[in-house]
């Protein structure tokens, strides 16, 4: 199977960063990695091998991005501002310049994917652009900016807060009908370490439904634990139906 780091200087980041591409041709796949983590976390934890038949059959191609989480999300002791400031930053780096490094390598219109703070990154990327992606499967998100900025908002952190600009988004709105012709795909358990993430789901769920947004929000059981195991299990059952979608 095809495997190569790149590494390049980010202008919105103004540091070096990595993305890791496993496989050649197929559908793109930009996978965000689990918080705090960097690009080689899909290979370390086996995710790479579990989806290798995908890979290695020209199916998909997968982009694994690194982060910043631990200057943003993760950063609770830091200027709130300043943090929320960092985050938008790294929203740019993924669509001003990723996305473009993923086009130079496909003609084909790209997925997006990823797990725990991965899947918030996924989604917040997804729902901002959705006319660059073909459908997103985000798992064990814990879709919430209070979890991780305690209630503080401003209007940078309102632009990555989906459970806030989704309710305040016109039926009119453009975006409304895309979204619809896309695939969109949320899971979590309900067992170990998942309590967040059923809550904010929940709250999606409800989002989606009121603005008349077709997504796939799927609970699984209360043996399904917020780890590894579960994330190859549901990768490999949802990552087929982005296939359907309309790119």
């Amino acid at each position: 199977m095809f495997r190569e780091e790149l590494t390049h200087y980010s202008r919105s980041l103004e540091r070096e960063m990595h993305v890791m591409v496993y496989g050649e041709g197929g559908m793109p796949l930009l996978a965000f990695p689990t918080q705090d983590s960097m690009c080689h976390n899909y290979e370390d934890f086996g995710m790479v091998d579990q989806i290798s038949d995908f890979l290695s059959s020209g199916s998909v191609q997968l982009f694994v991005v690194d982060t910043v989480d631990t200057e943003s999300w993760s950063a609770r002791d830091g200027d709130k501002a300043q943090r929320a400031a960092r985050q938008e930053q790294y929203y740019h780096y993924i669509v001003d310049e990723v996305v473009p490094l993923i086009h130079d390598r496909s003609d084909e219109t790209p997925a997006v994917t990823g797990l725990s703070m991965g899947a918030n990154h996924a989604l917040i990327t997804f729902l901002r652009r959705p006319e660059l992606f073909r459908g997103v499967v985000a798992l064990s998100g814990v879709y919430d900016t209070d979890s991780f900025f305690g209630g503080w908002m401003d209007p940078t952190l309102y632009d990555n807060a989906p459970e806030c600009f989704l309710p305040n988004m016109p039926a009119d709105h453009p975006y409304i009908q895309l979204y619809n012709r896309r695939r969109i795909i949320l899971c979590c358990g309900q067992g170990a370490w998942e309590e967040d993430g059923v809550r904010t789901l929940r709250n999606l769920e409800r989002i989606f439904c009121d603005k008349g947004i077709r997504a796939w929000c799927d609970f699984w059981g209360h043996d399904v634990n917020h780890d590894w195991p579960w994330w190859f299990k549901q990768m490999r059952y949802f990552l087929p139906f982005l296939f359907l979608a309309d790119a």
